[in-house]
């Protein structure tokens, strides 16, 4: 596992707090290319091969499914708001992380009841979100307080971020999508020294997981002729799983999701990439659930996008797992088409 991929995973930030993944971002992109911003807070990194070529928009969303302070109790218990989508059933006795204000990191764990006092009605429904709270471990909520505990304060999933005992296999929270931003920023990495018939701008977009939201202004700052949105998708290779996507066969290519169609052309120019220069890939789709590119396609007068979506077990939970070899062929992937994506084959992807 890179230490980029790594220590991208532990930070937090989710939807609108995304500052610690910004600043990350920031110092392992600023000597590779030009930073800039958007005025949501998404960061773009500009690297300059072909002054005359095409814009060529990379983007994976910094912020993660996590969870905001709305109330602290007489007790002392923390109660919250999912920032993203969660299933309660994922929740409870989980340990979680309140960051406050002047940036310390608290831990506390979800409450769950014990199995012999849940009556035989509770035993048959998840529990409701509305009825969950953290426990910091406090006396009442005077030391919550006291602690920095305010309204608003960031919730995340703590766990740390490991290889498993095949060393390929890689545990770990926020994977949705910091491996987006991390492939952004390895590939800006691996440019350094390479020609390249465009400019390519690397992209960390904001406040994905409640709209995509960051992709739509950082996509009319870049004003890109070719979108790529590098996130995620559902590994189905679990017990009773339809086996559709599995770990270690490759990058998912998105044929269509709820927030756009890829484009078939680009699309096309991507399978072929893949298959003349032994990169592994597989077609994948999802019914509900987008990406950064359902806004980069929209912007200004259309942008051909697609989205490259790394295959992941146990989306929107603390314990997700991906494949060291995905990753590495996503970076490949996403290296070969800057390499490629010159105007004259950008103009055959968009007109024809």
């Amino acid at each position: 596992m890179s230490k980029i991929l790594k220590e991208m995973s532990m930070l937090n930030g989710i939807p609108g707090n995304e500052t610690a993944v910004r600043k990350y971002m920031e110092t392992h992109m600023k000597d590779y290319g030009t930073v800039s911003f958007d005025n949501l807070g998404s960061i773009i990194a500009e690297k300059v091969g072909n002054p005359e070529g095409p814009r060529i928009m990379v983007a994976g969303h910094m912020d993660e499914v996590g969870f905001m302070v709305t109330k602290l109790t007489d007790e002392g218990y923390v109660k919250f708001i999912p920032a993203g989508g969660w299933w309660s059933q994922v929740m409870l006795a989980q340990q979680m992380e309140i960051t406050t204000k002047e940036g310390k990191r608290l831990r506390g764990v979800i409450g769950a009841k014990a199995p012999h006092i849940l009556t035989p009605e509770e035993r048959k429904k998840p529990v409701p979100l509305d009825d969950m709270y953290l426990d910091m471990g406090v006396k009442d909520k005077e030391e919550a307080e006291k602690l920095g505990i305010r309204l608003g304060d960031m919730i995340t999933p703590f766990i740390e971020t490991t290889p498993m005992n095949n060393e390929k296999y890689l545990l770990g929270k926020a994977w949705d999508n910091r491996v987006g931003c991390a492939a952004a920023i390895e590939t800006l990495h691996a440019l350094k020294d390479t020609e390249h018939p465009n400019i390519y701008f690397g992209v960390g977009t904001v406040q994905e997981e409640v709209g995509l939201r960051g992709a739509g202004t950082s996509a009319y700052k870049v004003n890109p002729d070719i979108g790529i949105a590098v996130d995620t998708t559902i590994a189905y290779d679990f017990p009773k799983g339809s086996k559709d996507t599995v770990l270690g066969d490759g990058v998912g290519i998105m044929i269509s999701d709820s927030s756009m169609v890829g484009h078939k052309g680009l699309r096309d120019f991507v399978i072929k990439v893949c298959e003349d220069n032994d990169v592994a890939y597989q077609l994948t789709y999802l019914q509900r659930g987008g990406t950064d590119g359902g806004k980069i396609h929209l912007t200004r007068s259309g942008v051909p996008s697609i989205a490259l979506c790394l295959p992941v077990r146990y989306l929107h939970s603390h314990t997700s797992i991906v494949h060291q070899d995905d990753y590495d062929n996503l970076v490949k992937l996403i290296k070969l088409l800057v390499e490629k994506l010159d105007r004259e084959t950008v103009n055959q992807i968009t007109y024809t």
